[in-house]
């Protein structure tokens, strides 16, 4: 079995490719020093922004970024970029009295029959236009479709009851 074994070149080891002509991305060195005072060396690329903290990959504390004086250097924040939330994305779309008006149509929806409040706002005013319609609400009997539905969706069927 010894002679038959392969012989030659070792595949997935070595690279038949050379280092020659190749150009490494230019990089800067960055040095931090930490709160027990170690310094450490962090490597960017030569167009990256540097940050003002990094983790010390030795002892896990933040350092500070410290220039060629020794002195830590601080960096300018004001073209920092501030997060917005979900209540300013809101707040440029609509004026507070607008969200105070749809809040208390929400409420009055919960209160007055929970999911089925928006189409008996519907129902109103399709009947305020002289159209009429009927709506059976929660306190009829479900039909057996709807009984079917409802246990179909995994949901009672009072709340398919509500029903233009």
């Amino acid at each position: 079995m010894a002679d038959r074994s392969l012989r030659g070149m070792r595949l997935g080891t070595q690279s038949l490719q050379s280092e020659v002509g190749v150009e490494f991305s230019p990089r800067q060195k960055s040095v931090y020093r930490a709160a027990d005072g170690t310094e450490f060396e962090v490597v960017f690329a030569a167009d990256a922004e540097v940050p003002q903290q990094w983790e010390s990959p030795k002892t896990g504390q933040e350092g500070i970024l410290v220039g060629s004086d020794g002195e830590p250097v601080i960096l300018d924040t004001a073209d920092v970029k501030v997060p917005r939330s979900h209540w300013d994305m809101l707040l440029e779309r609509r004026t507070r009295a607008e969200l105070e008006e749809l809040l208390q149509e929400d409420e009055e929806r919960t209160r007055h029959g929970g999911a089925c409040g928006r189409q008996r706002r519907w129902n109103d005013r399709v009947s305020a236009t002289s159209i009429t319609t009927e709506t059976r609400f929660a306190s009829s009997a479900p039909t057996a479709s709807e009984t079917t539905l409802a246990s179909a969706w995994g949901v009672s069927p009072p709340a398919l009851a509500c029903v233009a």
